[in-house]
């Protein structure tokens, strides 16, 4: 492990992130970097590998950074300015390239791509996950809540476009539906307190909405 690579790259994904306040922050990079080296441990996997594209995996989501012409181009660029071989960079590369949800799964075709999309989804589920819900919501100028809006199965992507309604709907179009998307036994553990803290969650949600608590 190149952990003078790792520390650097810690560092150059703190500064990327320092103005984006959309739930998509350095904050969730380090929690999913965090969570993908300890399911690493339990797994034959390269866990450098599994690190770095964990750091990377948002420097080029859509959402943050638009339409790009060259694809991944941030973490590319990144990663060659530190002279890191070629045949891993593409590696990484194909890795996030699978992490994203779009209105359903990607199932990862490597060890590594399985755990960072494992942790990049635990971080969407739980506690956190309601809070970087909110935070998108508000981000985006949704609704909070609407009863006269229900959710839209398969609403959530249309291409790279998000077109989901209000908050509480993203439960539905695609929170819920993590924990049975997950690859590793690990992951399906630590998820089954964080779906069951979601559902618990929503049902006090309702209940004070409707005035009855």
């Amino acid at each position: 492990m190149n952990n003078e690579l790792i520390n650097e790259t810690i560092e150059y994904v703190k500064d990327f992130f320092k103005n984006e306040f959309s739930g998509h922050d350095f904050w969730h990079t380090l929690r999913v970097y965090n969570m993908a080296k300890t399911i690493a441990e339990k797994e034959e996997c390269d866990k450098e590998i599994v690190c770095l594209a964990a750091l990377l995996h948002d420097v080029d989501d859509v959402k943050l950074v638009g339409e790009q012409e060259i694809p991944y181009n941030n973490a590319i660029t990144y990663l060659r300015s530190k002279d890191y071989d070629e045949e891993r960079i593409q590696k990484i590369v194909h890795i996030i390239s699978q992490v994203s949800y779009r209105g359903g799964s990607i199932k990862p075709d490597t060890i590594e791509g399985e755990i960072t999309q494992d942790a990049d989804r635990l971080d969407a589920i739980g506690a956190i996950g309601i809070a970087r819900t909110f935070a998108f919501g508000g981000n985006k100028n949704r609704e909070m809540y609407n009863p006269d809006t229900p959710y839209v199965e398969g609403a959530e992507m249309q291409g790279d476009k998000y077109v989901g309604g209000p908050t509480i709907n993203h439960f539905y179009e695609k929170l819920l539906k993590l924990k049975d998307l997950l690859n590793t036994n690990s992951a399906k553990e630590i998820a089954e307190h964080r779906h069951k803290y979601m559902e618990e969650f929503l049902d006090e949600f309702y209940a004070e909405w409707d005035g009855e608590k």
